[in-house]
């Protein structure tokens, strides 16, 4: 596809093209795991399953995640590298944010959660300097 600022959409065969795909797999899949089944996704997250009326926060998690993955695939359709890059770098703030979560009720008894959530934030900061530096738009303001 073209558009007003170049090609639009990722290079089909480009490896950084499978790890945003891959990626948004990975987040559709986690989405399905707390719409599903919420108690797993709540033990996979590092915390446990909530009672009463705060369980509901476990089917939003996974509408989150869900979400995340959908932008991701249509965007690797749409955007240029650099936009997914931008995108990704924007999105270290959730498995960051998580991780904070998780260490302050669970300490280091999250050990492997924590280690989860870290990993996470490591593979979209990798990404997204990945896809960036891969970028082939215009680096100095162009359109984004």
């Amino acid at each position: 596809m073209k558009g007003s600022g170049g090609t639009r959409g990722l290079p089909k065969n480009a490896p950084s093209t499978w790890l945003v795909w891959l990626l948004g797999l990975g987040f559709i899949g986690l989405g399905l795991l707390f719409l599903l089944a919420p108690p797993a996704g709540a033990a996979l997250f590092g915390l446990s399953a909530p009672e009463g009326e705060s369980f509901g926060y476990l089917p939003a998690i996974g509408l989150r995640d869900l979400a995340f993955g959908l932008y991701l695939l249509i965007l690797s359709f749409t955007a240029t590298q650099r936009v997914l890059g931008l995108i990704f770098a924007a999105t270290i703030v959730i498995p960051i944010g998580d991780l904070i979560i998780v260490a302050t009720a669970r300490g280091a008894d999250g050990l492997l959660n924590l280690l989860l959530h870290g990993v996470s934030a490591a593979v979209m900061a990798a990404g997204s300097i990945w896809l960036l530096k891969s970028s082939t738009h215009d680096k100095m303001g162009g359109n984004i």
